[in-house]
């Protein structure tokens, strides 16, 4: 088991499990704070994508470097970038649009249709959608703590941030489809489950296989994956909930915030 295997494992379940964050704002509040919302997931995607292109990238470009070859780990680095952004472009298609979890979702939205049946049907199905969806992140999540624990942690706050209102998502309808705050949270607390177990899933699979260069080719892959959610599902969220600049300041702040903490690791 390596060294680091119980701290990357709880940063993931910890990332995964803010769900209920989303779930207790829907509970107690009648109005949805978008501002906060559009700010937070850009912040998230500022801090993923930094960081996956100004360091993981970059890592394991070098590693690979080292392993095959400059020009040959140039090459590797960037093939499994692109092949870890078609992962998750194609598990993004396989969600119906109406499903797919990162349509915003209000509290006044769900109080304008009180006990309306189809409110369970939308939880249920943005439950599963979410799961698909947190299955990779949990994977990038783990694998980064993993190889380098210092990346490990912003990247656990990121996708914690981004998991708000896919808790926001679950628990809204179903909470006033049933007027079950246990049945609400407990779909919320299981979609954010899917991100441990698809760090666990990850890890026994390709243990066997494990060396060096398949590493820096995980850590590449999980670089593209990052970038994808960011542009793809964080940003067009951000804008939705809120004004246009307030997503780009929290893009820009994630940035900054993450470049000056990997200028105090050097």
């Amino acid at each position: 088991m390596p060294e680091n295997f119980w701290f990357a494992f709880s940063l993931t379940l910890l990332a995964g499990l803010s769900t209920g964050i989303g779930s207790t704002i829907a509970f107690f509040s009648r109005h949805t704070n978008t501002r906060f919302l559009s700010i937070a997931l850009g912040f998230s995607a500022g801090v993923m994508v930094y960081i996956s292109l100004a360091e993981i990238l970059v890592g394991a470009q070098d590693g690979l470097a080292a392993e095959l070859g400059a020009r040959p780990g140039a090459w590797a680095a960037a093939a499994a970038f692109f092949v870890g952004i078609l992962i998750i472009a194609i598990i993004d298609r396989l969600v119906p649009e109406r499903e797919n979890p990162h349509e915003i979702h209000l509290v006044e939205e769900a109080l304008q249709r009180p006990n309306d049946p189809r409110l369970m049907r939308m939880g249920v199905m943005a439950a599963l959608a979410i799961g698909i969806h947190n299955f990779p992140e949990g994977l990038a999540t783990f694998f980064v703590a993993l190889h380098e624990p210092s990346l490990g942690i912003p990247i656990a706050v990121a996708i914690a941030l981004h998991n708000i209102p896919e808790g926001i998502a679950v628990s809204i309808p179903i909470y006033y489809a049933t007027g079950s705050r246990r049945k609400a949270f407990l779909y919320s607390f299981l979609s954010g489950l899917a991100e441990p177990i698809g760090a666990l899933v990850g890890f026994f699979l390709l243990m066997p296989f494990y060396s060096e260069t398949l590493t820096m080719l995980l850590l590449a892959g999980v670089a593209g994956i990052m970038v994808f959610i960011s542009l793809d599902e964080l940003l067009p969220a951000a804008r939705e909930y809120g004004e246009h600049h307030l997503s780009i300041y929290g893009l820009v702040a994630g940035m900054l915030v993450m470049a000056v903490s990997l200028i105090l690791l050097i």
